[in-house]
């Protein structure tokens, strides 16, 4: 397990209650608060990546009603959210990166621990014409859980990185080289380990399955 010197944790609620236990969320005394890699760039370092299995729950599997009462409650709690970024980012939502190509900008709640279906941890925007349309929900733990949280959850993965106030990210896994600042200039704010993801595209419709870590449908949206 590294050693993390001359660094402390950022209270970071559900990220680092997923990952605290593998050394998690590294950051400076003096962080606060993004050049978020080119589309050309992803090809170049592993970034989010697609889930390890696709497959969809069949139509007579019994979990299937625990499921659709489960998306039903999500879609409640996220509903003031849809087209409101405003809002979220009053609930404590804040940006951790900026647009990833067919999948979004990504807004987590340092303030939200563990599996709540009513309480994502992260919340995936699309960007158009000056509005913001919410796609998925996200939430992210530190190992493929033992008992998916919901049935037949697929899972994806984001690699260790630092993260920066204006949703800058540099693809890391030493938290002792993250730079304070990015090329944007904005300041460091947090590290954390590989990690293993979970998306419900639940807002926004997506051919590859509801668990996908990217939709081919937001694509005319990479511009940001």
């Amino acid at each position: 397990m590294r050693s993390i010197r001359k660094l402390r944790l950022l209270g970071l609620g559900g990220i680092a209650a997923a990952v605290m236990a593998i050394g998690a969320l590294a950051v400076p005394a003096s962080a606060q608060a993004l050049k978020v890699p080119t589309a050309g760039e992803y090809d170049t370092y592993p970034a989010m990546r697609m889930p390890m299995n696709l497959a969809m729950a069949p139509a007579d599997d019994p979990g299937n009603d625990t499921l659709t009462e489960q998306l039903a409650a999500a879609r409640q709690a996220t509903a003031k959210y849809a087209t409101n970024l405003d809002q979220a980012k009053a609930d404590g939502y804040q940006i951790i990166t900026m647009m990833m190509p067919n999948m979004g900008f990504h807004f987590m709640n340092p303030n939200i621990q563990g599996f709540n279906v009513r309480k994502p941890q992260i919340l995936v925007y699309e960007h158009v014409g000056g509005k913001w349309q919410l796609g998925a929900l996200e939430w992210v733990f530190p190992k493929i859980p033992q008992t998916p949280p919901l049935a037949n959850a697929t899972f994806g993965s984001f690699p260790a990185a630092c993260h920066y106030k204006d949703g800058t990210f540099i693809p890391d896994q030493n938290a002792n080289t993250c730079p304070k600042k990015a090329s944007t200039g904005a300041t460091f704010t947090f590290w954390h380990p590989d990690l293993v993801t979970m998306h419900v595209w639940i807002w926004y419709p997506n051919p590859a399955g509801l668990y996908s870590s990217t939709n081919p449908l937001v694509a005319p949206f990479n511009g940001g």
